[in-house]
């Protein structure tokens, strides 16, 4: 500012002046989100509203009576980070510093006069005024700020109680853009940690579907954050006929993920017999209940089909998953493969997964999804539920592709494109016919 003002002077300045002053330190400090920075562009402006001859910055932070910190000190030649290098910063035992520190209070001392061997004597020589500010944290104060003149009786004290109120707001200030600053970091960190699970978990899904001449697929797989906990999976067994697994775990991120992971891993290692499909979900539960889920309250939901391709049937079980929809083409009828539900997996380790078995008729649709798909929810609230599926089926649409197509657009329509809150997983399924007649 350069106008000669000072903080302390008798002469107050008029309020409009004073506006003006605080107006534009509050824009220079808006302009910075570093802490050193900020405390450099505070430390400046304010020498410039109140000079004064030194000014010391001591902490007991860690430490323990009678320690002390010197955390800055204006004539330093050297700036140091008190946050990036504090083993850098001199440790003093006792003396003027520790009364003022652990004494917690705002002090004016109007004549200095200190013993050769205190510890503060090398900051303070020839100084004879000084006030001693303490910065507050969860009620402590771990920090102080110090101010010396030279003369005597140099600081009026009815200015004071500003001075402290000032301080602290900027303290505070300071520690917020140190804890925003941390939890940039970490955020990013965790961003790169919960990419790097992404990917692996992209890994783990089928990298394209098999080519099944009987039956026309297509998928679409979205997760509401970088990792979910959404899996399907396509698995060969004999006799010419494939396992269709969805499965849906509680929760969001990366507990979701992981636990999504295991579900894939114990289907993988599974060497049971290949059906009914009420097996493969019973070793899951097991696995799962007596290993993985009690310990964190989660679960799994899990829809498992077997389709016989000479048959044209699909056998199925259900663990408290969301029903397929089932579109008979050649009739306009519509149902929920609802199955005997039962819990989910991960529950309760004695559950059993009993069978269906649906006779598949040229042209039938079947959708398998996850609750992302049926649950998001228009702007008034309502859900998308099965009413949401069969208006995109309709008009049976001509191949798996083209349904997926279609419930993704009728789903965007209804939820005005929002954002999904929830990961969505869409397995389509178009029977065309038989391969051999029994």
């Amino acid at each position: 500012m350069g106008d000669g003002s000072d903080f302390f002077s008798t002469q107050t300045l008029d309020w409009r002046e004073r506006l003006s002053i605080t107006v534009d330190v509050m824009r220079e400090l808006s302009r910075v989100d570093d802490p050193q920075a900020m405390y450099h562009v505070y430390a400046r402006r304010m020498l410039e509203l109140f000079p004064t001859s030194r000014q010391i910055s001591i902490s007991r932070r860690g430490l323990n009576y009678p320690d002390v910190r010197i955390t800055r000190c204006s004539v330093w030649g050297t700036d140091v980070n008190p946050w990036k290098d504090p083993q850098r910063l001199p440790l003093i035992n006792g003396g003027l510093f520790a009364e003022l520190l652990y004494g917690e209070e705002p002090r004016i001392l109007d004549m200095l006069d200190l013993e050769p061997d205190d510890p503060a004597a090398p900051y303070l020589d020839d100084q004879q005024s000084l006030i001693a500010i303490p910065h507050y944290d969860d009620g402590d104060a771990l920090n102080m700020v110090i101010a010396t003149r030279e003369e005597a009786f140099a600081f009026p004290p009815e200015r004071f109680p500003d001075l402290v109120w000032m301080s602290n707001l900027f303290g505070r200030a300071t520690q917020a853009a140190l804890l925003s600053k941390k939890l940039k970091a970490a955020n990013e960190a965790s961003a790169h940690e919960m990419n790097m699970v992404a990917q692996m978990q992209q890994s783990i899904l089928p990298t394209s579907l098999p080519h099944i001449p009987t039956l026309d697929l297509a998928v679409h797989y979205q997760t509401s954050s970088q990792a979910g906990g959404d899996y399907y999976d396509m698995l060969p067994l004999p006799k010419g006929r494939w396992g269709i697994l969805i499965a849906d775990v509680s929760g969001h991120g990366a507990l979701a993920a992981v636990l999504m992971a295991i579900t894939h891993s114990l289907t993988k290692t599974y060497t049971g017999p290949p059906w009914p499909p009420g097996l493969l979900l019973s070793y899951l539960n097991r696995h799962l209940a007596s290993h993985y889920t009690g310990a964190f309250g989660s679960f799994v939901t899990a829809f498992y089909a077997i389709y016989d391709p000479d048959r044209g049937t699909l056998t199925y079980a259900n663990a408290g998953h969301v029903p397929p929809r089932l579109v008979r083409c050649a009739d306009g009828t519509h149902q929920a493969l609802e199955g005997k539900k039962r819990l989910p997996l991960g529950i309760s380790e004695r559950e059993e997964y009993p069978e269906d078995v649906l006779v598949l008729v040229p042209g039938d649709q079947v959708v398998f999804c996850t609750d992302g798909i049926t649950d998001a929810e228009n702007p008034d609230g309502d859900s998308f539920g099965s009413d949401g599926l069969d208006r995109a089926l309709k008009h049976c649409p001509v191949g798996a592709r083209a349904m997926v197509d279609d419930i993704l657009s009728e789903l965007r329509e209804f939820t005005n494109n929002a954002p999904a809150k929830d990961d969505r997983t869409l397995l389509a399924a178009k029977f065309v016919s038989t391969s051999s007649k029994f």
